[in-house]
């Protein structure tokens, strides 16, 4: 069913109310709001990495006070277990049977603080439930609330103590985005009201969890010609080929860009997709993806270079020769 211009324009509307929401919380930053809406709305998680003190579990938690449903904050640490993450079937010798004790992933927003401070096999535990949407403990399946999304915050990897997410886990997020320290005006705003030490308390819930899954599923109707999956995936190709790429975008990831443009188009106002939408969303959702070859990245290559590069490689179906 083709959305029309009328869903688009309630659509557009509700974006934006969304996104005026949580910037009372983070301000300044409305870009990486629209980016995380963006990954919300289009069945995905996020991962945010910065440095402490920028703002990245604020916005988890503005995030999470907007919507009217469940959220949780895990605290990931090295003695972290990943019974901690999903939850622990318990005896219960008064009724004489196991019972299930559900652990805080079943929550409709999960904040997963500094995930990578805790060890590759709790980190792992997630894996299956950014996926499926479920959790197998002792071989019993237990699905999670819907919507259902996953904000993870990290420090960069160079800090003491801190694990590097593997590959596989990296590949489940749809958006890697960074909030950076805020402007000259907005840090003065900020220290002005330096006595407000919960900014996020401060967000109210204007959203059901049941018109998030309406929204989901407007968005995933949006028209993307076959022009524009095909630069879309000229443009994943290219990230393998390239020559400071040890290993470039998966499949997974080119499913998860096509996703997250007809999200983009539709919080723009527009019932299709554009090539302008792929290449402003190329970055924050491929360049986490890629491996960088340890001898370029040693030259001070990164990921996003090679996407850079590869977006001005691969030229955009309205700019080819006929």
């Amino acid at each position: 069913m083709a959305v029309t211009q009328e869903q688009a324009e309630w659509f557009q509307d509700a974006f934006g109310r969304l996104v005026d929401n949580i910037d009372r919380a983070i301000l300044g930053k409305r870009e990486v709001i629209s980016l995380v809406l963006t990954a919300m709305l289009s069945d995905g998680h996020v991962l945010l990495e910065d440095f402490p003190g920028t703002g990245k579990t604020v916005l988890a938690k503005a995030l999470a006070n907007t919507l009217d449903g469940t959220h949780s904050r895990i605290q990931f640490t090295p003695d972290l277990l990943p019974s901690d993450v999903t939850g622990v079937t318990i005896y219960d010798q008064g009724k004489g049977k196991f019972e299930f004790h559900r652990g805080p992933i079943f929550a409709s927003i999960v904040l997963a603080d500094e995930i990578n401070r805790a060890s590759p096999k709790t980190q792992s535990a997630l894996l299956e439930v950014m996926e499926e949407g479920r959790v197998t403990v002792d071989g019993v399946g237990y699905d999670v609330d819907q919507p259902f999304m996953v904000i993870a915050t990290q420090n960069p990897v160079e800090q003491a103590g801190t694990y590097a997410l593997p590959e596989a886990q990296l590949d489940r997020f749809l958006i890697k985005t960074s909030l950076g320290y805020p402007d000259h005006d907005t840090a003065v705003t900020l220290l002005l009201d330096s006595a407000n030490r919960a900014r996020a308390t401060g967000v109210s819930p204007i959203i059901a969890s049941a018109s998030i899954t309406t929204m989901s599923q407007l968005a995933s109707e949006v028209y993307v010609d076959a022009a524009v999956l095909s630069y879309l995936n000229e443009l994943v190709s290219a990230t393998r080929t390239h020559a400071d790429a040890a290993l470039g975008v998966s499949m997974r990831g080119a499913l998860a860009l096509a996703r997250a443009v007809k999200t983009w188009a539709i919080a723009h106002g527009r019932t299709y997709v554009t090539p302008d939408d792929v290449r402003e969303l190329a970055v924050a959702v491929l360049a986490h993806r890629i491996i960088v070859d340890p001898e370029a990245e040693f030259t001070g290559v990164t990921a996003e270079d090679i996407v850079a590069q590869a977006l001005v490689d691969v030229a955009p179906p309205a700019y080819r020769a006929a």
